[in-house]
């Protein structure tokens, strides 16, 4: 939540919200960041904001593009889409390793991305399981892909984030049953439909769970630092100046 002599207002104005990313007038809580080289020392503090967490600080926010959940499987990767508002399921990719990982890039591009929700096996006690690491490899080489996005003046790069995936495939398994998806259906959609799941829970909890993940050379965490302020406070602009009279 802000400071409390810092309200979440609607911005009017380009250096209002310039200033709230700047000059940190509001400070990310609960996102943590995993990363090779100390992201606070290598960014003078400052933080990369998720789109969950901007959504939370002033709900009428409608910047940016879309998150993509992605739930990692070792043949199926199923895929979803959303701004907060009504995510979809998108897709079940049958690829794996670098293909995967290219692919997945292409289509950020193409849906408008602008953050990675990569949903982390863990067991029923919250702890981590031997898939996890496998995961947390490949969340690895996806960020230090689409962090290098950021050194194209025309592009602000992506974030990737980390959210705890547990449980989510019962969830989806539901869901499809009171949509009355036939068996085969749910066969072929059920990867899907666990990234859905996924994109709910991130954005149901304002991303307070959701694990940041930075390449470990520091150049490239502060061009994606750079890019993604810019760029929210670009669409702010757009979004929220409105007329006061």
């Amino acid at each position: 939540m802000p400071p409390a002599n810092v309200k979440a207002p609607c911005p009017t104005n380009l250096s209002f919200i310039a200033g709230l990313f700047e000059k940190q007038a509001f400070r990310p809580r609960g996102i943590r960041v995993r990363g090779l080289s100390s992201f606070t020392n290598t960014t003078d503090g400052e933080e990369i904001l998720s789109n969950a967490l901007r959504r939370r600080t002033s709900p009428s926010w409608g910047g940016g593009g879309f998150s993509l959940g992605v739930d990692l499987g070792a043949s199926h990767t199923g895929l979803a889409l959303g701004k907060g508002f009504f995510p979809r399921p998108l897709t079940v990719l049958e690829m794996r390793g670098q293909k995967l990982e290219r692919r997945l890039l292409e289509i950020a591009e193409l849906e408008e991305v602008d953050e990675f929700i990569i949903g982390l096996p863990k067991s029923h006690d919250g702890k981590e399981t031997p898939q996890s690491n496998k995961v947390r490899s490949s969340a690895g080489r996806i960020a230090v892909q689409a962090a290098e996005r950021a050194q194209d003046k025309d592009h602000r790069g992506w974030r990737v984030y980390l959210q705890d995936e547990h449980g989510t495939t019962l969830e989806a398994l539901d869901v499809m049953i009171e949509r009355r998806l036939k068996r085969s259906a749910r066969r072929r959609q059920i990867d899907a439909y666990s990234a859905l799941m996924l994109l709910e829970r991130y954005f149901s909890t304002s991303g307070a769970e959701a694990e940041l993940v930075l390449p470990k050379q520091p150049d490239l965490q502060e061009k994606l630092r750079t890019g993604s302020n810019k760029y929210a406070a670009k669409l702010g602009l757009l979004l929220f100046n409105l007329p006061t009279g």
